[in-house]
């Protein structure tokens, strides 16, 4: 490099020197970055060419403060245990993170204080330090409170779940009901008559969504379900409610099930303790289903078949959601669902 020339330094750049570079005014490289729409092609690209080469990076914290925007996205985390974390949700904020990135956007979590169950001061504790353009929710029951506290707030928000029908449609959610009739017809392609259903918290309305599907989806193909007894339910509902011993009395007999579809993964693993408990094997005595299609699917032996989650299109959806009214713009009267998929291994092959 010849003396009196350098590289210029990332972040380093100015506005006025990248205009004067692509021979343009300072308001048009602002349009290109911040409304590019405004800018005619050929001097987009070319400013755009000049912002990489000249590694200018936008000063975020001037444009907050000219726009009132925080660019960021506040996500009431789930209490989780850190030392058995709840797989799924590990990889919807994995999705969360990429979608809202892909928009130029950050993800803030937080939660309630430890040993505080009411998540209503943490939200209003967020939303008064003006950190974040808007709040994303998971785990959304029909008549969930965090919403109804979110709406009364008036701060844009997105559920991972749908809402109760009285308050705003701003929600994503898979179609659990199509989810399990496509496990139901599954089974029944390969042979299966009489099969279990295992399902976890039957207040979980994904839970109660994915019930109804398998049922329903059975009926119409013949096939007889039959369900063991059930426990107290938790509030997580993933692996609670029906123990290993009540399948293993399902298992039990001539007419037992050979095929058993359940609500989750972890679900399937007391599924598969029971199967084994009473001398058969699955995949050749008895099929099983889960469902979110978690990584321990791969694992287990023999592989879980398991019906698989969008989690980057739901992240995505999301996003966009929560972005179009920051924005101002009308979101739309309804919730976005999307289908699941079937991921077929040798659990039920």
């Amino acid at each position: 490099m010849s003396e009196g020339v350098s590289r210029p330094r990332r972040g380093a750049t100015t506005i006025e020197e990248v205009a004067r570079a692509a021979g343009v005014s300072r308001q048009t490289v602002s349009n290109a970055i911040n409304a590019p729409q405004k800018v005619r092609p050929e001097t987009l690209a070319r400013v755009t060419a000049t912002v990489e080469r000249l590694g200018y990076q936008p000063d975020q914290s001037a444009r907050s403060l000219r726009t009132g925007a925080r660019r960021t996205l506040g996500y009431l985390a789930p209490v989780d245990d850190p030392f058995d974390p709840n797989p799924l949700m590990a990889g919807f904020l994995e999705a969360l993170v990429d979608a809202a990135g892909a928009e130029g956007q950050r993800v803030l979590l937080f939660r309630p204080a430890p040993g505080t169950a009411d998540p209503r001061p943490a939200i209003d504790e967020l939303l008064a330090a003006r950190q974040v353009d808007g709040l994303v929710l998971a785990d959304v029951l029909r008549d969930d409170l965090r919403v109804a506290h979110v709406v009364r707030s008036g701060v844009p928000f997105a559920a991972f779940g749908r809402t109760g029908a009285a308050g705003p449609q701003h929600w994503v959610d898979i179609d659990n009901t199509a989810a399990m009739a496509q496990v139901a017809g599954h089974l029944a392609a390969q042979g299966h008559r009489r099969v279990g259903f295992v399902g976890g918290a039957a207040g979980l309305p994904w839970m109660a969504d994915r019930r109804e599907g398998f049922r329903a989806e059975a009926d119409r193909l013949g096939l007889t379900v039959v369900e063991p007894g059930q426990r107290g339910a938790g509030a997580q509902g993933a692996g609670v409610g029906v123990g290993v011993a009540a399948v293993r009395a399902l298992l039990r007999g001539a007419d037992r099930p050979t095929a058993i579809a359940t609500g989750s993964d972890l679900l399937a693993i007391d599924v598969y303790e029971a199967v084994r408990a009473e001398g058969l094997t699955v995949g050749r005595d008895v099929a099983v289903v889960g469902f979110h299609d978690t990584p321990l699917c791969r694992h287990l032996h023999p592989a879980l078949t398991s019906v698989r989650l969008p989690l980057p299109a739901i992240a995505a959806g999301l996003v966009r959601l929560l972005l179009a009214q920051v924005r101002g713009e009308q979101p739309p009267g309804e919730g976005l669902v999307l289908p699941a998929e079937l991921v077929v291994r040798d659990s039920s092959r």
